[in-house]
């Protein structure tokens, strides 16, 4: 072994936080999960015995966020479903602290022992709001959640949500990579979120450790914010899809508040030019995607090259 393959087998199993979680009523089902589409970055995810929130949004039409230093922005549209109307989750996924991923009826409402993985800064700013379950990641830190024959590992991936000086006045962010598991260690699916980032050089990282990844859903938006770009526009988006290049891509984070300068209907014209209109699936609010796990992979004596990807 090259000590190059060396050194990322260590940075990839660096700072491994696990949690058992008490056992499932019922056998997990393998064959398939969903994704609900909330609005904004707000996906309900279920697979494996695994249900978890990310980026919980739930202001309606014509309310504001405050996004700082005065800063505000009216939504435009309705979660596809209230706060109130959650099924049980095991924990909440947040990439930073932004009231238009974590908003002050959530801060509110959502119990304060939800467990959250999210950043450290914002694992700090939620302790101060009365959260007591939180566990903060560095960029290629991992968390495991178990339960049962089935574990979730979450590492953080590499983002930046501004440019220059401004990065400075911005919360730090995070990609996140979720590998859903055999305990035996034998991945079944890999699905990628972005997070709120700029396409940046550190994101080339990714398909070098992870080259095999199902399923990637990238926050568009072209958000702006004092005139700059804070999060991919459909220009950026689509080098990403090619760069993360998973087998399927959907995007969320769009047309959802005054800030987001860049619509959908960009990103689609992008996706059509560049001819990649059959790997990119398109949800509107309230809409779910079902994703197939191939038979293979849940055979365990047979994933190990999937699992354990080259260097």
């Amino acid at each position: 072994m090259s000590n190059k393959k060396k050194e990322s087998d260590q940075k990839r199993i660096a700072y491994v936080h696990r949690v058992v979680l008490p056992a499932a009523q019922s056998p997990a089902q393998l064959e398939q999960g969903s994704i609900f589409f909330v609005g904004t970055a707000t996906l309900l995810v279920k697979y494996a015995g695994f249900t978890f929130l990310t980026d919980p949004n739930f202001l309606h039409r014509g309310e504001h966020v405050h996004l700082g230093y005065g800063l505000r922005s009216k939504r435009l549209t309705c979660p596809a479903l209230n706060l109130e109307e959650l099924p049980r989750l095991d924990f909440v996924l947040l990439s930073h602290l932004h009231e238009d991923h974590f908003d002050r009826l959530v801060a509110r409402k959502l119990p304060k022992n939800t467990p959250i993985v999210t950043t450290p800064k914002a694992a700090s700013a939620l302790a101060e709001k009365g959260f007591i379950t939180t566990y903060p990641l560095n960029t290629w830190e991992t968390f495991v959640w178990e339960r049962g024959a089935q574990q979730l590992a979450i590492t953080a991936m590499p983002g930046k949500h501004a440019p220059g000086p401004l990065a400075k006045l911005l919360p730090p962010v995070m990609g996140s990579m979720l590998e859903f598991q055999q305990t035996s260690g034998e991945t079944l699916m890999r699905m990628y979120i972005s997070g709120d980032t700029l396409y940046i050089k550190d994101l080339a990282e990714i398909p070098r450790r992870y080259p095999n990844i199902d399923l990637g859903l990238f926050h568009l938006g072209g958000t702006r914010i004092m005139g700059l770009m804070v999060t991919m526009d459909a220009k950026q988006g689509l080098k990403a899809v090619k760069l993360i290049n998973p087998k399927t891509a959907i995007p969320i984070h769009y047309n959802d508040y005054t800030v987001f300068k860049s619509p959908l209907e960009d990103f689609q014209r992008a996706v059509e030019d560049a001819k990649l209109t059959s790997r990119v699936h398109y949800l509107s609010h309230g809409d779910s995607y079902t994703f197939q796990v191939p038979a293979e992979r849940r055979n365990t004596t047979d994933v190990r090259a999937y699992a354990n990807p080259k260097a």
